[in-house]
């Protein structure tokens, strides 16, 4: 049971073996970024504030390749807020002006009031640069592993843990 641990080549090659999974995943993400010009084209909805039309937990795509069309009122977009960390889901209301200039104005559907509140300090609209993204598709509630595992940080080390016993356990 305990035989890769005895045999230093067979140990190796494991690690080997979870390395090139992990630089797999990693690259994966990365293509998928490059294609659709999107720093985090996968994002996972953190609360009700879209609901009905999202619920928590569920997983969105994003595509940030607005070549031909402008965004549009209507549409719903992921948005980082200047010097916050967690992206905003919400749809856009009001637009005001044309091309990379034009001013947007969100609200969460769920919400009463719009999201100049959540906005950077002296920030009344979004520009295009702020967004991520806008929604192209979802999987309903695939999101909430990773709910989980940031609301109760001890499942991470258990997660971490039976991975790691079932590399080292593997047999060949």
């Amino acid at each position: 049971m305990l035989s890769a641990l005895q045999n230093p080549r067979q140990a190796a090659a494991q690690i080997l073996n979870f390395g090139l999974v992990l630089s797999t995943a990693f690259m994966m993400w990365k293509g998928i970024s490059v294609v659709a010009d999107s720093p985090s084209p996968i994002v996972v909805v953190l609360s009700g504030s879209m609901e009905p039309a999202f619920q928590r937990g569920d997983l969105l795509f994003l595509w940030n390749r607005n070549l031909v069309e402008e965004t549009k009122v209507g549409e719903i977009v992921v948005y980082n807020v200047k010097g916050k960390d967690i992206p905003i889901v919400h749809r856009v209301v009001r637009k005001f002006g044309q091309g990379p200039k034009a001013q947007l104005l969100t609200k969460g559907d769920n919400n009463l009031s719009d999201d100049t509140e959540l906005y950077a300090r002296g920030q009344d609209y979004l520009v295009r640069e702020d967004i991520i993204g806008s929604v192209v598709g979802y999987i309903p509630f695939v999101g909430y592993v990773t709910i989980l595992l940031s609301e109760h940080p001890w499942l991470k080390t258990v997660m971490l843990g039976i991975m790691g016993l079932v590399v080292v356990l593997q047999r060949e």
